[in-house]
């Protein structure tokens, strides 16, 4: 059911909040299982639509999956595998998915998968993906729709990245787990999502080298060397720096815990420029606060370690409401401003220029009904609902379900006035709860 979320903004977001396992992570480990002739046990899974996606496409390939909501974990054996086409229903669904080629090529030297769908966001080139593969000696072709590799052999291969490509990254480093001899991946994504990915397949009994940095090797290791795992996912980065834009915008004081600091530092570097606070509590929790009206800042995403383009969004919504002229350049999707457009309906002066969003602060925004184009959208709109004076209601909310675990609840215990209704209601009565009358 196509639900939406009605919320009212006025509430300083107070409390604390647990971030959910990284679905960037979560959704690569499971695609990584194939590798293995055995079991897979996940941890810290989150409860996404893109997780259950995920485990439909696996099971499809013959995979037998166990998904545990309540304890957050994912069972997989892959043991029996008897198909080798990951089909455009799933694939179309999420880019994320897209990694079973080089899991698939790796073990069964063959693959068949649909060309990649997700979030209408831009170009999502896999041109890199096909070059690191042929380089392993993969013979790859793209046809009626799908990208076919085939190869009798993979051959360890010395690969540069014309750019630090975070899915072409996985993809080689999967393929390359069991090819024959040493790959070495240059110019390689250095996000902590790859991190984790390596860590995952080292447990396994991999040999790799390097993630985290610009270049990864991998020495290729037989089948047989491969053994059952059990692995616990990283916390969810940008879940964590959407909150943190969230109380930040609302002048709240929160608690985000269960997040590795050093994650976010791009993210919180701007919060202290924007004359936010944050203060590292322990290894795994933070406090973000805001005492009055943001200051402007300018931001420009990139990868890894720098501004992630995901978390592009969230911020925007934060800078519509500060003080002075922002300017946001974004250098990895050219059409990742499509929140804009909503954004005015509740009032701001946010205004597109080529790869640039400029910003002239408002004093306060005013509740509207708008609609969700993508999943980082969805996110930028929740938070610019939570500042605005009066009820919003936000539609084609499905976006967010595939990033955001319980956002609604979430929200709701940092102190948000906010709910989900069936899609059948269209009203914006809203009961308003201890709204601060200083808020504006």
């Amino acid at each position: 059911m196509n639900h939406k979320i009605v919320l009212e903004g006025g509430n300083r977001l107070k409390g604390e909040v647990t971030i959910s396992g990284a679905k960037n992570a979560a959704l690569k480990l499971m695609a990584a299982s194939l590798l293995l002739d055995g079991n897979t046990e996940l941890h810290n899974i989150p409860e996404l639509t893109d997780v259950v996606t995920m485990t439909q496409l696996l099971q499809t390939l013959g995979a037998e999956v166990e998904y545990n909501i309540k304890d957050k974990k994912i069972l997989i054996n892959a043991s029996n595998i008897n198909n080798i086409e990951a089909h455009y229903d799933f694939v179309s669904k999420m880019r994320a998915s897209f990694v079973v080629l080089g899991a698939l090529l790796g073990r069964f030297h063959e693959a068949k998968v649909a060309l990649p769908g997700g979030c209408s966001i831009g170009e999502r080139r896999i041109d890199l993906h096909i070059k690191g593969l042929e380089s392993l000696g993969a013979q790859v072709r793209i046809e009626g729709g799908y990208v076919i590799a085939k190869t009798k052999k993979l051959t360890g291969a010395k690969i540069y990245l014309d750019r630090p490509s975070v899915g072409a990254t996985e993809n080689i480093m999967l393929a390359a787990i069991l090819a024959e001899g040493s790959t070495i991946i240059s110019n390689a994504a250095q996000e902590p999502e790859i991190t984790d990915l390596a860590n995952f397949l080292n447990a396994m009994g991999a040999d790799v080298n390097g993630a985290g940095s610009s270049e990864i090797i991998i020495n290729g290791v037989k089948l047989k060397n491969l053994k059952p795992v059990t692995y616990t996912t990283i916390p969810d980065r940008i879940e964590a720096g959407t909150y943190i834009a969230a109380v930040a915008a609302t002048r709240g004081k929160a608690v985000i815990r269960n997040i590795f600091p050093n994650h976010l530092s791009a993210v919180t570097s701007k919060i202290f420029e924007m004359g936010g606070k944050v203060t590292v509590l322990d290894p795994f929790s933070i406090e973000v606060s805001c005492s009055g009206r943001l200051n402007s800042a300018n931001i420009v995403t990139q990868p890894y370690p720098g501004f992630p383009t995901d978390l592009q969004s969230p911020f925007i919504s934060a800078l519509v409401i500060a003080e002075g002229i922002s300017i946001i350049t974004e250098s990895i999707y050219e059409n990742r401003f499509r929140q804009l457009g909503e954004l005015r309906r509740m009032g701001a002066n946010v205004q597109q220029e080529s790869n640039k969003a400029i910003i002239k602060g408002v004093k306060q925004l005013t509740g509207a009904q708008v609609i969700s184009s993508d999943l980082r959208a969805g996110a930028s709109l929740i938070v610019a609902g939570l500042c605005a004076n009066g009820a919003s209601q936000i539609s084609d909310i499905y976006h967010i379900d595939r990033g955001y675990e319980k956002i609604v609840e979430k929200f709701s215990e940092l102190g948000a006035n906010i709910k989900r209704i069936d899609s059948e209601e269209n009203n914006l009565d809203v009961k308003i709860i201890n709204t601060d009358e200083n808020f504006y």
